[in-house]
């Protein structure tokens, strides 16, 4: 059994989508990151950078005391190595996979949730962070698309946690303002990932409680007042 702290946003959906790809039995720990509890002493024990989702596995495979892991990357690497399953063995095929994972953790994930919070969230409206994360969002939208160009199938070949990785923050493309019609590789792409049965059980797993987003969960949720919150453990 794997225990998955989890809220429903790109980062969570990555896990949810890669154990019911794996078929893994999980529960689902809800984290209300509107409410501070990511913030939890419990949880930093397990994600001490106090960011969901981070699994614990009750039967790691060396058979020890149950094993934590964060970081979502990190935790799509340890499924598939723990199950042998969606990277490939080879090490030309594990190191380009590995590859397009830390793009999209380093890159895709961070420029558009960076886009989504000045273009969507911020309180004030600064049209040159707006542009700037735009614009670097495009960019990676077109690495994107020529990367699937080149392979005609997934991110990195054949079906794998790049494309577990990549797929959720993609979703996010009609708020943010962004028409997949000028990515048609990844329009293509997005549509074959988004049919799969497995991504949409994974996509269904919790909702954010239909609760007012506040003054308070705003700054909970974009940081401001994690030093305090933090100060109060």
């Amino acid at each position: 059994m794997i225990d998955l702290y989890y809220a429903p946003t790109p980062n969570g959906w990555k896990i949810s989508i890669m154990l019911e790809e794996l078929g893994l039995p999980y529960q689902v720990i809800p984290v209300n990151i509107r409410a501070g509890e990511q913030f939890n002493p419990e949880f930093l024990a397990i994600s001490p950078n106090n960011r969901i989702p981070a699994i614990v596995d009750h039967e790691p495979a060396d058979g020890g005391a149950p094993f934590s892991a964060f970081e979502t990357g990190a935790i799509l690497i340890y499924l598939a190595e723990k199950t042998g399953r969606l990277l490939p063995a080879d090490w030309r095929g594990r190191s380009s996979t590995i590859q397009w994972v830390m793009w999209q953790m380093a890159g895709l994930g961070p420029m558009l949730g960076q886009h989504g919070h000045f273009a969507l969230y911020a309180a004030e409206k600064i049209p040159y962070a707006i542009e700037r994360y735009r614009d670097e969002a495009a960019r990676l939208y077109g690495v994107l698309d020529r990367q699937l160009a080149r392979t005609g199938a997934y991110v990195a070949g054949d079906y794998s946690i790049a494309d577990i990785a990549c797929f959720p923050w993609t979703m996010t493309h009609k708020a943010q303002g962004f028409t997949l019609d000028d990515y048609p590789n990844v329009k293509r792409w997005y549509a074959e990932v988004r049919a799969r049965p497995q991504v949409q059980a994974g996509l269904a797993i919790g909702k954010f409680v239909k609760e007012p987003f506040d003054e308070e969960s705003r700054k909970i949720m974009f940081g401001q007042r994690a030093k305090e919150v933090l100060g109060r453990k």
